[in-house]
């Protein structure tokens, strides 16, 4: 179901400014996402049969990409390949992931992901695989997640800044069951979410997990039921993690009441 647009913008440092589709090319000097001003792709659409493989820089210029043959689905299979797998250090940028969108994109170690934005989210948007590495997500947005927009499979710290994200399970999800468990840091700025949704970000504070926002919009949630930061107790036996709380404590959840606006 296609969800009604909001018009707000995300307020803050980078001020109250729509993408706009002049804005969506410059690179890092984007202002803030907003729901309202989805991009259109440019070109003829590509239909991506095998997983295109990335190192380096890759801009794809608006281009939308999207799953067929094998990759040409864009349900809840945990064993799903991606559209695009990133090698350490690599950056993915200027990219429309349409429907089906299989497992979105794997970054195998550090990567970049700029300005990219995924229609219809299939298993998971991204995920962020290694160990004691960084990953930075700037600009883009993603709708239409009926579980997670991001995994985080590996350790580190994750960067998720100038983001619009809109219906949604989790924006983001320290991996609460995974064979191997790491401390995960992750800190989401700048960024527009808006309502149907259960969390921001899901994190493990048996593993020492951390989650910080700043700058955060929420819209269209005038019951508040968006849960900011929820924690959980993980395992690495793949059994379903146990809740453990929610709400900011200064350790886990770090955050303020002013770093959060309802509209």
């Amino acid at each position: 179901m296609e969800l009604r647009m909001s018009r707000r913008a995300i307020g803050g440092a980078l001020g109250a400014i729509a993408l706009t589709a002049g804005a969506i090319t410059t690179g890092l000097s984007l202002s803030a996402a907003s729901a309202a001003t989805w991009p259109s792709p440019s070109g003829t659409p590509q239909a991506v049969t095998k997983t295109i493989s990335v190192s380096g820089t890759t801009d794809g210029g608006m281009k939308r990409y999207y799953g067929s043959g094998d990759l040409g689905t864009g349900g809840q299979n945990e064993d799903q390949d991606p559209l695009f797998e990133l090698a350490d250090g690599a950056t993915l940028k200027n990219v429309i992931i349409g429907s089906p969108a299989a497992d979105g994109v794997h970054c195998k170690g550090s990567c970049t992901l700029q300005n990219v934005w995924w229609e219809d989210v299939g298993e998971d948007a991204a995920t962020f695989r290694g160990t004691g590495k960084t990953y930075n997500v700037v600009g883009g947005g993603a709708r239409k997640a009926s579980d997670k927009v991001f995994q985080f499979n590996g350790g580190g710290t994750l960067n998720i800044s100038n983001f619009a994200v809109q219906d949604f399970g989790k924006l983001v999800r320290s991996c609460g069951n995974c064979s191997s468990q790491y401390k995960r840091t992750i800190n989401v700025s700048n960024t527009e979410v808006t309502a149907p949704g259960k969390a921001i970000g899901g994190i493990n504070t048996n593993y020492g997990d951390s989650l910080t926002l700043r700058k955060i919009t929420i819209v269209g949630d005038s019951s508040k039921k968006i849960v900011p930061c929820q924690k959980y107790i993980g395992n690495n036996t793949g059994k379903e993690p146990t809740e453990n709380g929610k709400d900011a404590d200064g350790t886990y959840c770090k955050y303020s009441a002013s770093d959060i606006t309802y509209k």
